[in-house]
């Protein structure tokens, strides 16, 4: 068996591969290929040709000097993921996932710092990562909410990550909370449900507020109108597992929309204790698609994921086009049908996707 350290050495023993060797293969021109990989062959070169050196060059294990590339253009090719929470969050971190596959496939590398929430060592690492000269920052936050930038990334490009600049200047990516509550109860209204709880959150931040008119505004489009003693709003470590029981015992409903999945383990509970069957004599939808919960919950639940991936996909395309300016990212495949922009300011609500399961009445 080959050790690792032959490996390495097999390694080191093959030939680099130059742009010239790129260019005599796919027949072109040495300048046409150096154009295609540094993202600047928009209007120059054709995309028919354009791809075929991408494929080549892919083929041939072409790896750029990212040295050579750095000492070229003075930058860096790295981009700072500034987060409070994120990297140490299992359900959260596809949002690095997402950033980390769009940044390797531009050409870009992540480094990437955790702060805890301590503003602090927040300082402490942007000024770090000034350091290794990074090219443009994502400040990405572990929930929805509003956010004032910190006055260290003034000047860089910058864009917010499952939030919103509160001056709505710098380009934010956070999931349309609105059309995740729309989409939610709209599903139950197809499943023929009329009773709709809203079973929410009673703690204020900007999911709620989204979702629940939301909830309202799919209402209000079937035709259905709304009755404020469906609306139950709970927190998780109080109230959760009683107002889960009157919801049953009072409020009697044929739908049931939860805040999230984690709201959702206590209708649950409360209809196994009084033997209604969720997906058979009410129908149940959530938003999160947290695996811990969904996985383990019978009748599988119904919920909307939360883009945390495409969050993460997004941000960069967007951050390499204010760096290297749009046609840069030309050659990156995004899910178009995901994003509803804002019509005022470089806002960018990410759809939410239902993912289909057992808990809702056929």
């Amino acid at each position: 068996m080959e050790s690792a350290s032959q490996s390495r050495q097999a390694d080191k023993a093959k030939p680099l591969i130059s742009i010239k060797d790129i260019a005599k293969e796919a027949g072109v021109s040495i300048c046409t290929v150096s154009l295609v990989l540094n993202n600047k062959d928009r209007n120059r070169v054709s995309k028919a040709v354009a791809q075929r050196v991408r494929e080549t060059a892919q083929s041939m294990g072409y790896k750029p000097n990212s040295v050579a590339r750095t000492l070229r253009t003075s930058r860096s090719y790295a981009l700072g993921f500034i987060t409070d929470e994120i990297a140490t969050t299992p359900h959260a971190g596809r949002v690095l996932v997402g950033a980390q596959e769009a940044a390797r496939k531009l050409g870009y590398i992540l480094l990437t710092v955790n702060t805890g929430n301590d503003r602090e060592l927040e300082n402490q690492e942007i000024a770090a990562l000034r350091q290794y000269r990074v090219d443009g920052f994502l400040y990405a936050m572990m929930y929805h909410r509003v956010v004032k930038i910190p006055a260290e990334l003034e000047g860089s490009p910058t864009v917010v990550v499952d939030g919103e600049d509160e001056n709505r200047k710098i380009p934010s990516i956070y999931p349309d909370d609105e059309m995740a509550g729309y989409d939610a109860t709209n599903r139950l209204i197809q499943a023929g449900c009329k009773r709709i709880v809203y079973y929410g959150s009673s703690i204020t931040i900007i999911a709620q507020g989204e979702r629940f008119a939301g909830y309202r505004r799919a209402l209000a489009d079937a035709g259905i109108p709304f009755d404020e003693q469906l609306v139950v709003n709970v927190e998780e470590a109080t109230n959760a597992a009683s107002e889960a029981g009157r919801v049953f015992d009072e409020i009697k409903p044929d739908g049931i929309f939860c805040f999230n999945d984690v709201r959702a383990t206590f209708i649950y509970e409360a209809a196994r204790e009084r033997s209604v069957g969720i997906g058979t004599d009410v129908s149940v939808i959530s938003i999160d698609n947290q695996p811990l919960i969904t996985d383990v919950l019978k009748p599988a639940l119904t919920t909307l994921e939360l883009p945390h991936y495409e969050m993460g996909f997004e941000a960069v395309h967007q951050l390499v086009a204010m760096i290297d300016d749009g046609a840069a990212t030309e050659s990156l495949a995004r899910s178009e049908d995901s994003i509803r922009r804002s019509e005022n300011g470089p806002m960018t609500p990410l759809r939410c996707r239902i993912i289909e399961r057992d808990s809702i009445v056929s």
